[in-house]
């Protein structure tokens, strides 16, 4: 199993800065993509960012020039730099890896964290 502990939600002025880390942890082999999601009330749970193991990334078009993905490979960590904070950015944020574990044989995973909410007001 993988588990995923996410950090560093809470609440910010609009324009502030925040960032999220998430820690993978478990009988992992190999983690291709790692992303982030939000879901606001009320609305479905839609893609932030994701980055790939080579270092490719992906943003939605909401948060481009604002948020920033990273990764460590060495600590199976990925990290989202929140920039000039909206309103509409409030959301409870989750965590998502893919990749390969090991249990009794090589298995693909696909692991989400517990979600941590960010709440942008004034």
């Amino acid at each position: 199993q993988v588990h995923l502990v996410e950090s560093g939600g809470g609440l910010v002025q609009p324009g502030g800065s925040l960032r999220l880390s998430c820690a993978a942890s478990g009988s992992i082999v190999r983690i291709n993509a790692m992303g982030w999601y939000r879901q606001a009330p009320g609305k479905q749970r839609d893609l932030v960012a994701a980055i790939t193991s080579g270092g490719r990334t992906n943003y939605a078009d909401s948060v481009k020039g604002r948020f920033t993905i990273s990764r460590d490979n060495a600590k199976n960590t990925v990290y989202l730099q929140m920039n000039s904070l909206e309103i509409e950015d409030t959301a409870v944020y989750y965590c998502n890896t893919e990749g390969t574990l090991y249990s009794g044989g090589y298995r693909p995973f696909t692991s989400w964290g517990q979600g941590t909410q960010v709440t942008v007001s004034s």
